[in-house]
């Protein structure tokens, strides 16, 4: 007898003000320079502005630079031990077990992934890394001597984009037949994960990109925001007004939280619809 296969549903987030409370660099790297946040971006923001540069490409070039600069010995395993020191927002460090829980229950398979703007290798060190199907994020080449030297994967706001559709068509991995795979036409009948299918949650702008493709191919994006900032709460409803998300939320966790609720919900209507499309 044919095993029916259960429906997948990807819950993709930034990671930055999404899961972690700032920029991860604050936590540990940019006090290792001696520097301060605002010293920092404004020296990242100063190259993009003068030189025209791309944003993303801009702060990966200055924590290189500055690493040189400082005399501070950056690599790989300085870079994943900065992982460690991530502060994260109520209730991460169980939301993944319980979600996945909440689907299985529901005979649905959830998934995991990170799509941000941050370093990966960072990510990577962090306690919650080993969650995640795939981490999508910036990535350094390193030198003879272990250390950063050039930004190898830089992922800006829209070229976020292009990995949500390798999660649509499961084509998940980087490679120069992957890319020739990914841009073939694919019937929505046989992409692994259906749009409709697809969560999407990050913090702000930097995500209107993702959040709008989610949302207007029947998925649903969530904008959370840290509730002691009121900035976050104003840049959240914005959101919903300009039709860009389907609901904001505070970055709260926990168990029974509005969050987990909201996300239940999306797991509840994605059963529903399978059942119907089986009938």
């Amino acid at each position: 007898m044919e095993q029916i296969k259960k429906p997948i549903v990807a819950l993709m987030y930034d990671f930055d003000k999404t899961l972690c409370t700032k920029d991860m660099q604050e936590y540990g790297f940019i006090p290792e320079l001696g520097l301060t946040p605002a010293e920092f971006w404004q020296e990242a923001n100063g190259l993009t502005d003068s030189e025209g540069m791309d944003g993303i490409l801009a702060y990966m070039f200055m924590m290189v630079k500055m690493s040189q600069r400082h005399e501070v010995r950056i690599t790989r395993e300085t870079l994943n031990s900065l992982g460690k020191g991530i502060e994260f927002f109520p209730g991460v460090a169980t939301w993944f077990d319980r979600i996945n829980a909440y689907g299985a229950s529901q005979g649905v398979e959830v998934e995991h992934y990170i799509v941000s703007s941050g370093v990966k290798e960072i990510i990577d060190g962090t306690s919650i890394a080993k969650h995640f199907k795939k981490i999508y994020a910036c990535e350094f080449k390193y030198d003879y001597n272990g250390l950063i030297e050039w930004p190898k994967v830089a992922v800006n706001y829209t070229a976020k984009t292009q990995f949500l559709f390798r999660i649509n068509k499961g084509v998940l991995d980087i490679t120069t037949h992957s890319d020739k795979e990914l841009n073939q036409y694919t019937p929505e009948a046989k992409r692994r994960v259906p749009f409709s299918n697809m969560i999407y949650i990050g913090d702000g702008l930097t995500d209107v990109p993702c959040m709008k493709l989610v949302k207007v191919n029947g998925g649903q994006s969530i904008a959370v925001y840290n509730r002691d900032n009121e900035t976050g709460l104003a840049s959240a409803t914005k959101l919903v007004k300009d039709n860009r998300v389907n609901f904001i939320t505070p970055a709260d966790y926990e168990e029974h939280s509005r969050l987990e609720s909201i996300v239940k919900t999306i797991i509840d209507k994605v059963k529903v619809v399978e059942a119907l499309q089986c009938i």
